[in-house]
């Protein structure tokens, strides 16, 4: 016996598949990266300007934030051997690999900075991990929206010219933030003028970008976030 014929149509049917990271995994991931990149520019320019209570509150933030970062990272990749695979090789033309890659020498960087102000030892190595985190510091806290505006989701991938504005932006914001409560108001001056900058490149990037690609840019402001 025939079967009963059935209609079906692809109207209706996602365009994309839903994704499967854990959101909060990958928002931490994100803030807590571009929060880490900027305070080690933070700490770099307390180091330079003879600021120790801003350096020293920011070193500590960008070990922090790295940390808890890339432990967000892992978490949402279910195994470390994941992140470790992926340093197998090294592919300019992949935003995934390039910003492994620099995860895996920043955190480094960070972390002995923080380390050594701690322990109040090997100051030399730890003035050359500072300038070395903040050389690596911008990079780490923009690559993410590299990556963002690799994959096929529309409101990303059409952004990819201000999107890395919005990301330096934001992490901007976030150190100088986490710099302002706590180094002491008359050595914080190089962290308020960076939080009215980063306040005014995010907002700025973002409006333009919304401007700029019209009817993908409805999601930013339609529906519930995450």
């Amino acid at each position: 016996m025939v079967p009963d014929a059935e209609f079906s149509s692809y109207y209706g049917t996602p365009v994309l598949n839903r994704p499967t990271w854990k959101a909060l995994d990958i928002a931490g991931y994100l803030y807590l990266g571009g929060l880490a990149g900027a305070s080690s520019l933070l700490a770099a320019g307390g180091r330079l300007t003879g600021r120790p209570g801003l350096e020293v509150p920011a070193k500590l933030g960008a070990a922090g934030g790295i940390s808890l970062s890339l432990a967000a990272l892992v978490h949402d990749l279910g195994r470390p051997a994941r992140f470790l695979n992926m340093l197998r090789v090294f592919k300019p033309t992949s935003p995934m690999s390039v910003g492994s890659w620099l995860l895996a020498g920043y955190a480094p960087l960070a972390l002995t900075a923080a380390a050594t102000e701690a322990a109040g030892r090997c100051r030399r190595l730890g003035s050359a991990a500072t300038l070395g985190s903040a050389v690596l510091g911008p990079a780490v806290a923009t690559y993410t929206a590299v990556l963002l505006a690799d994959t096929a989701v529309p409101s990303w991938h059409e952004g990819y010219r201000e999107l890395p504005f919005v990301f330096a932006g934001s992490a901007a914001t976030a150190a100088s933030g986490l710099a302002l409560a706590a180094a002491p108001p008359d050595q914080a001056g190089p962290a308020r003028r960076l939080a009215v900058l980063g306040a005014a490149l995010e907002l700025g990037a973002y409006r333009t970008m919304k401007r700029r690609i019209g009817l993908a840019a409805e999601p930013f402001g339609q529906g519930r976030a995450g």
